[in-house]
């Protein structure tokens, strides 16, 4: 019995030691970043190697669909919309699959983005682009399958494959133009109702310079087509630092009226509140 129990012993204290032990992959894991123009892209893989194996045509058969790595699918990630092939691809995450050939390969931008291998029930529905591209053959082999993102401009860059003697590219662009474009006329419109908003809030709650912060409520809330309550809860409190109890007094009303059509009680109560201690109650 004495026997058993120091086997059974033995036999745990062995298999904890063993769940201890780590060792790596055979294909590791990567994560690679890059920003293009004003588009950041992310791409998560693993990266298997040759080790002494052919690739292109023996381990990763010609015109058969790849899962485009190891274990779970590759995916990649647009934090803005980009174009694929003259595909308008929308910011998200997708898996990345392809068919390697001989001479072109097949790249496929997919949905799913959740498994390992490829998918078993493909759904060409769920190809979000697609682009074929030409095979470039390399002078010195790369031992570990590497993902790339190459000649990065402000429109775009390449997204490349490169394993064994083999470099493919695939182009996509991002709408860099169109965004800075929009920020520059933005920028010379001039300030919106917001931006003044939020500039006389800061410098009432901080103590500057009261006059200022008025101007630019009493410009926020003229480029406001119908202010709400609590806008006009904040102008009433700022006319009313600035001096101007009159019209402090009239907006708080107005802010009032707004928060009691809502059926906001604590509006209600700071308003009246307000015109109490300003005399108007």
């Amino acid at each position: 019995m004495k026997k058993l129990v120091l086997f059974s012993l033995v036999a745990l204290l062995s298999c904890t030691l063993s769940a201890q032990i780590e060792t790596p992959q055979p294909s590791t894991s990567a994560k690679i970043w890059q920003t293009v123009g004003l588009t950041e892209v992310t791409v998560d893989y693993s990266r298997p190697s040759m080790r002494g194996r052919t690739i292109f045509g023996d381990l990763v058969p010609f015109d058969k669909l790849w899962r485009t790595g190891a274990n779970a699918y590759t995916k990649i990630s647009f934090d803005k919309d980009v174009t694929i092939a003259d595909n308008d691809v929308k910011a998200g995450t997708y898996s990345i699959f392809t068919k390697p050939g001989k001479e072109n390969w097949e790249v496929f931008f997919y949905t799913d983005t959740q498994g390992g291998g490829t998918p078993r029930d493909w759904d060409d529905a769920k190809v979000v682009a697609k682009i074929t591209v030409p095979v470039y053959k390399m002078e010195m082999p790369v031992e570990t399958f590497t993902i790339t993102i190459d000649d990065v401009a402000s429109n775009g860059a390449n997204l490349g494959f490169i394993w064994e003697n083999t470099y493919v590219g695939v182009p996509f662009g991002v709408h860099t133009d169109a965004e800075v474009v929009k920020s520059i006329e933005k920028v010379m419109s001039g300030p919106s109702a917001g931006d003044y908003y939020a500039s006389a809030v800061y410098y009432a709650s901080e103590g500057k310079d009261i006059n200022k912060a008025k101007e630019w409520m009493d410009k926020a809330m003229s480029m406001t087509e119908t202010p709400r309550f609590w806008q006009l809860r904040q102008q009433s409190l700022i006319q009313a630092k600035s001096g101007d109890k009159k019209g402090a007094i009239a907006t708080a009303k107005k802010s009032l009226a707004g928060a009691e059509e809502a059926g906001n009680a604590d509006y209600i109560k700071m308003n009246k509140d307000s015109l109490k201690e300003w005399g108007a109650l």
